[in-house]
């Protein structure tokens, strides 16, 4: 059974960081591509970045104006893939979920097409 358990959230001021965890079982984890997508409150889900376990490509994306704050990255022995998130502005306020794309593997067409595998999501509050 795939399973997907986030980690890492809370309540961060605006300018500080967290780094979120993703960890990961029932798969071949370098196999696979993981992505993160969040969530606002009123808003529908975007992808924010993904990375292919393998190769350790990378993708982010342009709309979630998180390059340059955001870097992904991922430890294979540990079947966990992170986001450190930095200079965290109000607007990153959200659900922060992982997803995994067991086929394709592309970091971008996770991140913009979505996926069938999710995580529970962990909450992300930055404070203006």
């Amino acid at each position: 059974e795939v399973q997907l358990v986030e980690s890492g959230g809370g309540l961060v001021q605006a300018g500080g960081s967290l780094r979120l965890s993703c960890a990961a079982s029932g798969f071949t984890f370098d196999d696979s591509a993981i992505g993160w997508f969040r969530q606002a409150p009123g808003k529908e889900r975007e992808g924010v970045s993904g990375i292919n376990v393998g190769d350790g490509s990378t993708y982010y994306a342009d709309s979630a104006s998180v390059k340059g704050r955001f870097t992904i990255s991922r430890d294979n022995a540990k079947n966990t893939v992170y986001l450190q998130m930095t200079s965290l502005k109000a607007e990153d306020t959200a659900v922060y979920y992982c997803a995994a794309d067991l086929y394709v593997r592309c970091p971008q067409n996770l991140v913009v097409a979505g996926t069938d595998y999710w995580g529970q999501g962990t909450l992300v509050t930055v404070s203006s």
